[in-house]
């Protein structure tokens, strides 16, 4: 099938878009496709940067709420019908095909217009807010370029644009607009209807969006949902991902004495907590990083299918090594980093004792405090993991309480600890690696660019899926369409302009690929 170069502006990028099979295969279409492609270079680019110029953290309302306006204008625009989802004060967005097309399946698209909070400081340019377009210079270190050369000339896709939220999750989003505009002006129909979901507080764990799935739950209903969020695969090769893993949390306080202790009077007399928590979470894992909590691990089994597409994952463990600074990674559960993925883990995330601000004091300290979270996978039952936990620090003979300890406690036990969860920040899922919106996915990524996806069985992150296919009962996979290095959530985040170009092409490719029958 001969291939198409997708254009905007004046420049050819770095992906080749085949139309898919169907009624939109002929070279006519793909023609029209390519002309409106770059026809519509400039709109897409202007957008882009006004999208990417709103500022979104999750914490605002009022810049949720013009980020959600600019939206459901911007969908219009594309030929969508498009209006806000009520969602206390900071709405989320929905969209759906014009006009439905009978006997075609429906596919829901996820993304989220909210983004981290940011530290201008840190930024190099003088806002995170306004975008900057920059290329690498000979001594490594990116440079600024005027912005209008994205509209104005022949435009170089290793070519970065620098703004907070410009890859996490705006890009998906104007990838997507870009190729439905395309493919209106090509008069090219889909093979599938479309219907798009933009959450407003994902950067927060999406508490609101169980309440909009319940309210909207008819309006939502889809056969398969595809999830637009996170970074590819490090080779920057298409991949698709069948599941993440979940996350919840706990705090963990150990108890010394009633008021710090001043270290030299009191040293060896008074017991110390930090010590004490350290030895405790000590005691929890193996030199290898494995859980030696009897069960941790039950019900967790990796079939051979499942291993060899976990093999196939061009993964170098080496450069992710060097990456990191470490000498070797651990290995008391997995053999290699995509089949430690698969498995509950058991992470400290803080630890805090003694500190005055800042600053250290020379003394005992009163407690000692650990937060721990613990990333789950749909085999192990989130509060079952955290009971195992919480049974393991009484057989290493602690008193365990949920608040702070009385005097009485304080005189009778030597070691207390208080033991605080919190609610699940996302549930873990995962779709059968057979599943029909998985031929779908590796269909039109396979045609779009000539070879087989990377195919991540689950990755280690959480996103909102597991409560969204759990509500509306529908299989997923996620699709990523930023650079692995894109920096989001800290500061001086970025897209590579090629990968634009290639997620333009993978919607096209999605759109214009029939949905296999089921069996």
């Amino acid at each position: 099938m001969t291939s198409v170069r997708s254009k905007l502006a004046a420049a050819v990028f770095a992906s080749a878009f085949l139309i898919a099979a169907g009624a939109s295969a002929d070279e006519p279409a793909r023609a029209k496709l390519e002309a409106a492609v770059h026809a519509d270079a400039p709109t897409t680019w202007r957008d882009y940067l006004a999208f990417a110029s709103l500022p979104d953290d999750s914490a605002v309302p009022s810049d949720i709420q013009k980020n959600a306006a600019w939206l459901v204008d911007a969908f219009t625009r594309a030929g969508l019908r498009a209006r806000i989802l009520p969602s206390g004060d900071k709405p989320m967005v929905y969209a759906e095909s014009a006009n439905p097309l009978p006997g075609r399946k429906t596919i829901l698209f996820y993304a989220h217009l909210d983004g981290q909070p940011v530290v201008p400081a840190e930024w190099h340019q003088p806002s995170p807010w306004i975008p900057v377009l920059k290329a690498k210079s000979a001594n490594g270190t990116w440079a600024p370029i005027p912005t209008d050369r994205l509209v104005s000339g022949p435009v170089d896709p290793q070519w970065r644009l620098f703004a907070r939220a410009v890859a996490d999750d705006k890009a998906p989003i104007m990838m997507f607009l870009a190729a439905a505009r395309a493919m209106r002006a090509a008069g090219v129909a889909p093979s599938v209807n479309v219907k798009l979901l933009i959450d407003s507080e994902e950067e927060k764990n999406s508490p609101s969006l169980a309440g909009v799935l319940a309210r909207n739950r008819d309006l939502l209903r889809a056969d398969a949902m595809i999830v637009n969020d996170g970074p590819m695969h490090l080779s920057n090769r298409p991949t698709l991902i069948f599941g993440n893993r979940g996350i919840v949390t706990a705090t963990l306080t150990v108890w010394g004495p009633s008021h710090a202790a001043h270290s030299g009077h009191y040293g060896n007399f008074v017991p110390n907590p930090a010590l004490r928590l350290a030895a405790l979470l000590a005691s929890m894992k193996d030199d290898t990083g494995r859980v030696v909590i009897p069960h941790y691990y039950d019900g967790v089994t990796i079939d051979a299918n499942a291993r060899a597409v976990m093999a196939a994952v061009p993964d170098d463990e080496h450069a992710l090594e060097r990456e990191f600074g470490i000498a070797a990674p651990e290995r008391g559960v997995g053999r290699s980093l995509q089949e430690d993925l698969q498995y509950p883990s058991l992470n400290i995330r803080g630890m805090q004792a003694g500190q005055v601000g800042a600053k250290v004091a020379t003394v005992i300290p009163d407690k000692a405090i650990a937060e721990l979270d613990v990333r789950t996978v749909p085999e192990t039952d989130p509060a079952h993991l955290l009971a195992l936990v919480h049974d393991w620090i009484v057989h290493e003979g602690w008193y365990v309480i949920d608040r702070a300890p009385t005097d009485a406690e304080r005189a009778t036990h030597d070691k207390i600890a208080t033991w605080v969860t919190e609610p699940s920040g996302g549930a873990a899922a995962r779709t059968a690696l057979d599943a029909p919106v998985g031929r779908w996915t590796r269909t039109a990524l396979r045609t779009t660019f000539g070879a087989d996806p990377v195919i991540i069985r689950m990755m280690g992150g959480t996103v909102p899926t597991g409560d969204m296919a759990a509500q509306l009962r529908i299989p997923f996979v996620i699709v990523p369409l930023a650079n692995a290095d894109d920096n989001q959530h800290t500061h001086d985040e970025n897209l590579r302009i090629g990968n634009f170009s290639s997620g333009v092409d993978t919607f096209l490719g999605l759109l214009t690929t029939p949905y296999p029958a089921t069996p």
